[in-house]
């Protein structure tokens, strides 16, 4: 059965295993090594769906039996808590990918960005996609955050949006029925969709693409990735969720951290990253604890030194525990290492 803790009635789990598959539904997975932030307990259930067809039938099915789900795609932009999740967390691996007429892309929504998305777009000499390469993201969660990125090089003048290349998505709605729905319906705005709001499900979404030279788009790319790493830390060898506060208009987040002289701020293995002072990096074993505190003492100082609130842009998902007694936010406090001493 699923752990003690699981909020799953034996008969719920029996029927759920039925329904998807008992070598396919496994138990007690630890969730960290699914995250780019490398953080996370175990979620009581976990089921990959491997095309959009088994992902509308698992997310319908736990919602017939009431089983709480999450659907994981590449991880980013989320903190796990150290308990893990109650409930079945669907890991959404279908990434089917096609070319159709008229200059279009179709992708499932468990496709990564790049390179599944922009590879296929680039060698078939469509232009669109490849402003977004780098950033660590399925169809599901560009749509999700309208992925964006400040480009084209050199003067990136401004930002461009995933849902300026949209034509449609194929979603199942919270209601439980399969829709194709054009980009009106997502609403979209900085960091936003309607995704935030509804219990809806992307299951697939075609993008309109248009003629490019190969050789332009991949100088674009190797410009954006290039950008990113001089100002990202790398995910490989400092695992982070990606920015942790939404932009505030006028003054980045990013800005004020700095200049309240936070960046390489520690909490544990919790780190305010010394090169983006947005972004928390786990420094080897960083608990979910650990960052949020680390968020709440952000939060804290730059509020008390220039009076703006800084609101977290990524989703906090299952249960969490209290920050240890060590690690209670207080002024100066031992536990909280600054970069100057």
């Amino acid at each position: 059965m699923a752990n003690e803790t699981s909020v799953i009635p034996p008969s719920v789990y029996e029927a759920l295993v039925a329904r998807l598959g008992p070598q396919r539904v496994r138990r007690n997975v630890p969730l960290a090594p699914y995250t780019t932030f490398k953080i996370g307990g175990p979620a009581d259930l976990f089921f990959e769906a491997h095309t959009r067809d088994e992902l509308a039938e698992a997310v319908q099915i736990a919602r017939t039996l009431s089983i709480p789900y999450f659907v994981l795609g590449l991880g980013a932009n989320i903190l796990v808590g150290d308990r893990g999740f109650r409930g079945l967390v669907i890991r959404n691996r279908a990434r089917a990918c096609r070319l159709l007429p008229g200059h279009r892309l179709w992708a499932e929504s468990g496709a990564v960005v790049y390179p599944d998305l922009i590879e296929t777009a680039v060698e078939a000499g469509l232009s669109g996609l490849e402003h977004y390469v780098g950033i660590p993201s399925t169809v599901g969660g560009a749509l999700w955050q309208n992925l964006h990125f400040l480009s084209p090089p050199p003067k990136r003048e401004r930002t461009v949006f995933i849902e300026e290349v949209l034509a449609e998505a194929e979603i199942l709605t919270a209601e439980g029925k399969r829709r194709l729905v054009g980009p009106d319906y997502f609403r979209f705005g900085y960091d936003y969709s309607i995704l935030h709001e509804r219990d809806d499900i992307v299951l697939a979404a075609t993008f309109q693409l248009s003629p490019g030279d190969p050789a332009r788009m991949r100088e674009v790319m190797a410009a954006n990735l290039a950008w990113r790493r001089e100002r990202h830390p790398p995910l490989e060898t400092e695992p982070s969720a990606g920015s942790i506060f939404k932009k505030i208009d006028g003054i980045g987040a990013g800005r004020l951290i700095d200049q309240c002289g936070l960046k390489g701020t520690r909490i544990g293995d919790a780190e305010v990253s010394p090169r983006h002072a947005n972004i928390i990096v786990n420094r080897g074993q960083a608990t979910a604890a650990q960052v949020r505190a680390l968020i709440a003492y952000v939060q804290q100082v730059v509020e008390a030194r220039t009076g703006y609130h800084l609101e977290p842009e990524i989703r906090f998902v299952g249960e969490f525990d209290p920050p240890a007694e060590n690690e209670i936010l207080l002024p100066n406090h031992a536990a909280i290492r600054h970069p100057d001493r």
